[in-house]
């Protein structure tokens, strides 16, 4: 699944909601990108609850 949106920063929100789309589609990995900086940022957040 992804979802595109620029911002200046990643916010607890953005986590939060991809934490639940995680959980909701039982996938284990996701990854914050944020295009909205002159330098790229990400962060990969692992949803341990459905890995093996």
């Amino acid at each position: 699944m992804h979802l595109k949106k620029a911002l200046n920063l990643i916010i607890k929100l953005n986590y939060l909601q991809l934490t639940n789309y995680l959980k909701c589609t039982k996938m284990e990995l996701g990854t914050l990108i944020n295009f909205g900086r002159p330098s790229l940022t990400y962060k990969k957040i692992i949803n341990l609850k459905n890995s093996n």
